[in-house]
C-alpha cells in the first residue's frame, strides 16, 4: 500500500557563535502554518549551533527537549539539523536526532565521516542509522560528508532505507561536485535524496531533492527557502523492481555479485596505492606531501637546429 508522504527541507540563515534554536523553533512553526500537510521536517548540518563548536550540547538536554516538544505540538517527525555533542567520554560528536510526532527520540546518528582534516577535532561514529516511518517506509540518515564516500549509502540502502536523509553544511566551492553526487547517489541507490544546506555560516544553501531515477524534484537558490515534497515510496520500490526507467537494475546486480571485493580486506595488499598517498592533514602552502614519492621525469632539452 502506498501512503503520501510530505517532507518539507528547510533551508535557513545560520549563525557561527550563536544558538540558533529559537528561530529554527519559529521556522517550524512557519513551515506548519505555510504547508500544514507536512509530515517530515529536515534541517541542515549543525543548524542548530554553527560550524563552531564553542558551546557543545549534552544529549539529551534542554535543546533537544524544545525540539520534542515542537514535533509532539504538531505530529511531525522531526529531523533538526545536527548539533555538536559533547559525549559522556568526553568526545565531541557531530550529532543529529530523529524525533517522532509524539516527540520521543526514536534514535540518534552520529557522523561517520567528519570532514578531515577540516574537522579533527570531531570523533567518528560507528553506527548506521535506519528507521521506519509506520506505514509508510524505511528511512536512512547520513551527514555532509558522509555520502562522499558510497559504502555508506550502500549500507543504508542494503539495510531497507528508500529516502534519504542528508543534512549539509556546504559554504565552498565543491557544491556544485555534492549537487552531482546527490544525484548520482539517488540513480545508483534508486532511492530518495533529500540534501539540505544551509546558509551564511551554515553554507552556500542549493538544497536539493532528488527523486529514484535521479532527476531533481526542486532545487533552492542561495537564500532562505523550504523546499516541501511529497515522496512516493511506490516509485522507489518499482524502480528497484524494473530497474531505473526499465533500465539498470544496480541493486540487484550488486546482490548477484560474483566477485567479492578485496580492497575491503585492509591485510589484502590491494590497496596498496592509497598508502602513498601521504598524511591526511591539511594541505600547507606549495606542499606536496600528498603526491606519491616517484622518480621524477627525466626532461632531455631538445637538440639545436643545424644551420
Amino acid at each position: 500500500m502506498n501512503v503520501p508522504f510530505a517532507i518539507a527541507g528547510v533551508q535557513m540563515l545560520v549563525p557561527a557563535m550563536a544558538s540558533n534554536l529559537s528561530a529554527m523553533l519559529h521556522k517550524i512553526d512557519v513551515v506548519m502554518a505555510r504547508f500544514p500537510w507536512t509530515q517530515m521536517i529536515l534541517f541542515s548540518e549543525l543548524a542548530q549551533c554553527g560550524p563552531v563548536p564553542n558551546h557543545p550540547v549534552t544529549l539529551p538536554g534542554p535543546e533537544e527537549e524544545a525540539l520534542q516538544a515542537a514535533a509532539s505540538k504538531h505530529g511531525i517527525w522531526l529531523i533538526p539539523g545536527t548539533v555538536f555533542e559533547r559525549c559522556a567520554n568526553g568526545d565531541l560528536s557531530n550529532t543529529a536526532s530523529v524525533i517522532d510526532p509524539s516527540g520521543n527520540v526514536v534514535t540518534r546518528y552520529r557522523k561517520m565521516f567528519p570532514f578531515m582534516p577540516y574537522e579533527h577535532d570531531v570523533t567518528p561514529g560507528n553506527e548506521f542509522c535506519v528507521f521506519d516511518v509506520p506505514d509508510v517506509g524505511r528511512f536512512g540518515l547520513s551527514i555532509c560528508y558522509d555520502i562522499w564516500l558510497p559504502e555508506t549509502t550502500r549500507t543504508l540502502v542494503s539495510m531497507g532505507a528508500e529516502v534519504l536523509l542528508h543534512p549539509v553544511l556546504t559554504g565552498t566551492i565543491d557544491r556544485d561536485v555534492e549537487l552531482s553526487i546527490a544525484r548520482a547517489t539517488a540513480a545508483q541507490f534508486q532511492c530518495y535524496v533529500f540534501d539540505v544546506n544551509g546558509l551564511d555560516a551554515g553554507g552556500i544553501g542549493r538544497s536539493c531533492v532528488v527523486d529514484p531515477t535521479g532527476t531533481v524534484l526542486a532545487q533552492a537558490g542561495g537564500s532562505n527557502e523550504t523546499l516541501p515534497v511529497e515522496v512516493d515510496l511506490s516509485r522507489v520500490r518499482r524502480q528497484r523492481e524494473t530497474g531505473v526507467n526499465g533500465l539498470g537494475q544496480p541493486l540487484k546486480s550488486f546482490r548477484d555479485r560474483k566477485v567479492d571485493f578485496t580492497v575491503y580486506q585492509r591485510d589484502s595488499g590491494v590497496d596498496s596505492y592509497l598508502h602513498t598517498l601521504g598524511p591526511l592533514v591539511m594541505p600547507s602552502k606549495g606542499g606536496n606531501a600528498g603526491v606519491a614519492a616517484s622518480e621524477p621525469a627525466k626532461v632531455t632539452a631538445a637538440p639545436e637546429a643545424e644551420d
